[in-house]
């Protein structure tokens, strides 16, 4: 049912019950009680105070994900770093390696030399 709908039954509930206005005003202001208080209960409204707890609740999450937000991004700036670290530092090994056979290759071919200086 439509907001406008539920209005002009609440409008025409309101009136009935007016109709009968030699009734007691007490009586009168209980009848328009019901009807608006029935109206609401359909329409699913919330009172203030769960509107302001719901409210607090969703500014905490947000500040929360906001958190987490940064936290991921920490997370993948320090990742990405290690990632563009990683290949220097592979590199870094492979030279190194490359120095050490070198250098290997070097001492051999010295020990070679004096050997066959010595065998001479």
């Amino acid at each position: 049912m439509m907001p406008h709908d539920r209005i002009g039954q609440l409008a025409q509930q309101i009136g009935e019950r007016l109709q009968n206005a030699s009734q007691a005003p007490e009586d009168i202001q209980k009848g328009v009680h019901q009807v608006v208080r029935g109206a609401f209960d359909r329409l699913e409204l919330v009172s203030r105070e769960d509107f302001d707890i719901l409210m607090d609740v969703l500014q905490r999450t947000r500040t929360r994900v906001e958190a987490l937000e940064s936290q991921v991004a920490a997370l993948e700036a320090a990742l990405d770093n290690d990632e563009q670290n990683e290949p220097m530092a592979e590199t870094a090994a492979a030279s190194a390696s490359v120095e050490t056979d070198k250098e290997l290759s070097d001492a051999a071919s010295e020990a070679t030399t004096r050997r066959e200086g010595d065998g001479n």
